[in-house]
């Protein structure tokens, strides 16, 4: 039998007009005035009120600093500052940076017994250098900084290599939106994703902000200077450190406060004089870091797949934004490309290159002086294995994983051009970009010091002879420290640097 068409009169709500989804989910989102007459959507007070809705739910998200955001509005900035949509608050990530320290630990200024201490230790270490590198001092007081001051002063360079990725994700977010109402979808529901789409990048920016302020915040609270992270995150050439830090790096250490502190300005000194006498060094660091940023492409299939099985009638605004919690995860995973594949291995080899180099330049610095310099070094060196905050970090900001091992084989190779060539020689490749080896360098260290395998060439994977070469050099650099131990060498008996 056919159902009966006719009214039941039992039924409360017979007769009664019946909501579409639009209206339906206007009012699940508590946007039941964004009408107009005869049930006409008002865009202009639906945005508005769309506008507050978006900025409750990912400020509530965030907690903390962020709360209270609303849609453009600018927090930090003070009533009527703007931020454009799809760009990050970057006072916002400094707020949320500086919260994530003091959530990780006290953050004192520094004492004038901490400046006076560390001024000594950028005055020994400068004159050890003097004798390792041809490179001169870059003559710039030493600085000594505050987690929070090292945020402030490291942010605009921050700014420069994120600001694309953060860019890239909230034009994702937003197509994603625009992709998944198709045309099953009511024209209304259309019509507003369209308007949506500003409003959604600001989010979407926002999102990224809050993840990267709380990488910087972790970062600010473990580097222990300004270059260390091998990023030339200042420009005056100043030395850096970071007390609070350096007292928690060498708890535990079985070494003097004075000889970390120390070994840790050598490093610091020896990144600053290089970056200083290759004037060409930074901004072409900078740049491969801004063409590997911009390359990113981020997979969004997730976040279609919840724009998808979204369903507006039944779904208010509290469960839509648990969903987006559920999806931060995902949100912020980047899909390599083979062009950006090209920029990360140069990215890699020339950030091992300026490594190595410091390794090499420092161990000849401290061979007479400082008998714990081995030690420290092999710590160094263990902290970047392990994961460092610099490459966490960078792996979360932009997907960037730097290998230890090609530090390692960069080292290898600065100490085997000083045996061939001494440190002149070695020192003088800096002079121009194309004099650099390429990884087919560092897999051949003695094959490219004797020139077989050539500076330009294309990059090639680590072949498994590589271990054998550093053993044969290890056997070498051994050999030549048991000559000089032997000829009992002219040197003063206290280094450079002590009075």
């Amino acid at each position: 039998m056919a159902d009966d068409p006719r009214p039941d009169e039992n039924d409360p709500d017979e007769g009664k007009p019946q909501e579409n989804a639009f209206e339906e989910l206007l009012r699940q989102l508590g946007l039941s005035g964004a009408t107009g007459p005869g049930g006409t959507p008002d865009l202009a007070a639906l945005m508005q009120q769309l506008q507050q809705a978006f900025g409750q739910m990912f400020a509530a998200g965030s907690a903390g600093p962020t709360a209270g955001y609303s849609g453009f509005a600018n927090p930090a900035g003070g009533a009527g500052s703007l931020v454009q949509p799809g760009q990050v608050d970057w006072r916002q990530v400094s707020t949320i940076a500086r919260r994530i320290c003091a959530e990780r630990g006290s953050d004192p200024a520094p004492t004038r017994e901490q400046r006076e201490s560390v001024t000594e230790a950028a005055r020994i270490a400068e004159g050890w250098l003097d004798r390792s590198t041809i490179f001169p001092a870059t003559e710039q007081a030493p600085k000594v900084w505050s987690r929070s001051e090292w945020i402030t002063s490291t942010l605009p360079v921050w700014e420069r290599i994120i600001a694309p990725v953060a860019t890239s994700f909230a034009d994702a977010l937003a197509d994603a939106l625009l992709r998944s109402s198709g045309e099953d979808q009511p024209a209304e529901l259309a019509q507003m994703a369209g308007m949506l789409q500003p409003m959604l990048r600001t989010s979407g920016a926002m999102m990224y902000g809050q993840k990267v302020g709380e990488a910087l915040g972790r970062l600010a609270s473990e580097v222990l200077g300004l270059t260390d992270i091998g990023l030339p995150l200042g420009e005056d050439g100043a030395v850096v450190l970071l007390p609070t830090n350096v007292a928690a790096f060498s708890e535990g250490l079985d070494r003097s406060p004075t000889d970390i502190q120390v070994y840790l300005a050598l490093r610091e000194a020896a990144r600053q004089r290089l970056f200083a006498a290759a004037p060409w060094l930074r901004p072409q660091l900078l740049s491969l870091f801004e063409q590997y940023a911009a390359g990113i492409r981020i997979d969004m299939s997730a976040m279609e797949d919840m724009y998808r099985d979204l369903d507006p009638a039944s779904m208010g605004l509290e469960a839509l934004q648990e969903a987006f919690e559920k999806l931060q995860g995902s949100l912020f995973e980047p899909v390599r490309t083979p062009e950006q594949q090209a920029v990360l291995e140069r990215l890699e080899t020339l950030l091992a290159l300026i490594e190595g180099w410091v390794d090499d330049t420092v161990t000849q610095a401290t061979g007479r002086w400082m008998p714990t310099a081995p030690a420290l070094a092999e710590t160094m060196r263990r902290r970047r294995a392990t994961g460092g905050p610099a490459e966490e970090a960078l792996n979360t900001l932009v997907g960037l994983e730097l290998r230890p091992r090609r530090m390692r084989d960069a080292a290898n190779l600065w100490a085997a051009l000083r045996e061939a060539r001494d440190m002149e020689g070695r020192d003088r490749i800096w002079s121009h970009p194309d004099n650099l080896p390429t990884a087919a360098g560092l897999d051949d260290p003695l094959g490219f010091v004797a020139g077989e395998v050539d500076a330009n060439a294309p990059q090639t994977v680590q072949q498994p002879e590589a271990y054998d070469i550093d053993a044969e050099l290890e056997r070498l650099f051994n050999e030549a420290d048991r000559q000089r131990r032997t000829e009992g060498g002219t040197d003063d008996d206290e280094g450079p640097g002590h009075e």
